[in-house]
This record gives structure tokens, C-alpha cells and sequence, in this order.
């Protein structure tokens, strides 16, 4: 079976979560971190229909922006979709999170705590020296209107990129990463860093009660393992919970117009090559293959979503 690298992540252009309201999840986003409306956009058409792999999809798109960082709310105007399961944790295969960089973490948290979340962590947690990667880091997790998860993140001098310690007077400067638990580290290492070329940018394993309140689960431990594209910048995070062990698995049913849906866009360097190599290793599509753009206002040429092996939603793009 092929393995070698036939494509390349250049980089990630924007995190995608399909939401209940776009308005809701607009002023959510606005108000309680910071980020600012790019566009605001709706779309409907076979182009946007076989994407998603949905019929006639009629699609409210708003992207708002953090930083360097994208985000894009998709809120179906034709279709209710399934709410996200109430008793979710965070080692269920579909727990999925961003973290979102401060520049205080205790301001941040103050702010958030203020607007309607449902908080994950008992407080934000400090990671204990001891571990080589993440010590010093101050991390709090929480859910937005919706469920979808989130975390505020804070480095000390010596983590995280460079551009997370520059001077500024913002307290919410960008996104750092997207997070997702997984069953299997190997396979998905497989997946992002053999077949699409994504590099290893670290890897720790974090546990003690620390880690249990960060996630509430009893014990957690959890082993992470950081990718990074070629280009840097937004990275993806593997959450291999070891500790209590392996949640439920994204049911098989669950669509783009689900509420629990999020994608990751990559842009790669060449999108056939990489849909080719994609086919030839068993991957599962959503679309029925490369989608073509033809419509202006479409931020990307072209577009193929599939599904990683655990379910997570990916979103190949040609700019």
C-alpha cells in the first residue's frame, strides 16, 4: 500500500464548526474573545452540497478572525441538525477543541466566566515543571453556547511560538491549535504526517491531577502528540487518552449540518495528488471527490472533505 508523501500541508486556513445560530455564535465570539467579522456569506448550490455531503445545502457562512487565525461559523438555514450529546467528555473520539492564546490568563478566564459557558476545568491548571513540553503552561477548557469545546491557553517565556510573546495590549491574540482525541496515535500519525506530510512538532504525556481538572475525568492521562504544516502557524493536536481510557467513537450517521461538526481546512499543494493518495490508502470521503468554485465570493478554488480514521472532519483546499 503507498505511503510516501505525494502531498503537502502548506498550512491551515481556518477552523470550520457548524452552529445552531449564527448570530448567537457571532456575538459569542465578538464579545466574550475577541475575535472580528471578516465576512458574512450565504450559500447554497451543488458546489457547497457535494462538499459537505449534503443535499441542497443552503449554508450561512460568517468568518471571523483572531489574530492570524480564521474561524468559520456554518449555520444551516434548511436543515436542523443533532445537538451535541449532553454528557460528552473530553476522551468521546468527537471531543474536539481550539485553544485560543492569552496574554493574562486570569483576566481571560474572568472574561469568559462572565458569558454563558459551561465550564470543563475546574479552574484554569497550571502544568507542573516536570513535564519538559507543557510545564508552566496555564491551560482552562470550557464549552461555548453550543458545546463546542474550547480552551484558553497561556505560555510561559520559554513555550509556545514565538509570536505568542510579543508586546501587546490584546488579551486574546490567535489560535494555537486544534485539538482531538483519537483511538490510536499510530494511525493517525499515518494519516497526517505520512500521507499529508504534517510534521511532528512535539510529543508529552500529561497526567496527574493537574490533568484530571483540566479535562474532569477521574485520572486522565492522556498522551499528545503536536503537528505542525510546513508553513507553521496553526497546528493540530492528537489526544490519545490512555487514562481512563478510549470514549465512544463519532457515530457513523452524524453529518456536516450536526451541530458536533467541526472541519479543519488544510491547503495543500497539489489537491489531486493528495485526493489520489488519499483514495489509494482507504480513506473515507465525504465528497464525492475535488469540488470545483466557480462563485467569487468562495474563499478557496477547490475543495474535497474527507474523514480522518477516527471521523474528524478534514477539508483539503486549493486556494
Amino acid at each position: 500500500m503507498p505511503s510516501k508523501t505525494y502531498v503537502q500541508v502548506q498550512k491551515i486556513r481556518a477552523i470550520g464548526l457548524t452552529v445552531t445560530s449564527c448570530h448567537r455564535s457571532v456575538d459569542f465570539y465578538t464579545q466574550a474573545l475577541g475575535f472580528e467579522l471578516v465576512s458574512d456569506i450565504t450559500v447554497e448550490g451543488q458546489d457547497y452540497s457535494d462538499l459537505q455531503g449534503i443535499t441542497e445545502a443552503k449554508i450561512r457562512i460568517v468568518t471571523l478572525q483572531l489574530g492570524d487565525e480564521l474561524i468559520e461559523l456554518m449555520e444551516y438555514l434548511n436543515l436542523k441538525g443533532k445537538p451535541i450529546p449532553k454528557d460528552s467528555q473530553s476522551n468521546d473520539i468527537w471531543f474536539q477543541h481550539f485553544a485560543i492564546v492569552v496574554s493574562d490568563m486570569d483576566r481571560a478566564y474572568a472574561q469568559v466566566c462572565s458569558f454563558p459557558i459551561e465550564p470543563i476545568s475546574v479552574a484554569p491548571q497550571t502544568i507542573l515543571s516536570d513535564n519538559e513540553i507543557s510545564g508552566g503552561v496555564r491551560a482552562f477548557k470550557f464549552k461555548d453556547p453550543d458545546g463546542h469545546n474550547l480552551e484558553l491557553i497561556w505560555f510561559p517565556a520559554d513555550k509556545g511560538q514565538d509570536k505568542w510573546h510579543q508586546d501587546t495590549n490584546r488579551l486574546f491574540l490567535g489560535i494555537d491549535h486544534s485539538a482531538m482525541a483519537v483511538s490510536n496515535t499510530e494511525e493517525n500519525l499515518h494519516f497526517y504526517h505520512d500521507l499529508l506530510g504534517m510534521q511532528v512538532d512535539s510529543e508529552s504525556l500529561n497526567w496527574r491531577a493537574t490533568q484530571t481538572s483540566l479535562d474532569n475525568l477521574p485520572g486522565a492521562k492522556v498522551r499528545i502528540t503536536s503537528l505542525r504544516p510546513v508553513q507553521g502557524g496553526l497546528g493540530i493536536e492528537l489526544l490519545d487518552y490512555l487514562v481512563p481510557g478510549k470514549g465512544r467513537p463519532i457515530p457513523s450517521d452524524w453529518k456536516s449540518c450536526d451541530i458536533a461538526h467541526m472541519q479543519i481546512e488544510l491547503v495543500v499543494n497539489d489537491i489531486e495528488q493528495g485526493v489520489e493518495i488519499l483514495r489509494q490508502n482507504g480513506v473515507q470521503f465525504i465528497s464525492p471527490g475535488i469540488v470545483q468554485f466557480t462563485d467569487s465570493g468562495s474563499p478557496y478554488r477547490k475543495g474535497c472533505l474527507v474523514k480522518d480514521p477516527d471521523g474528524h472532519a478534514i477539508l483539503l483546499i486549493a486556494e
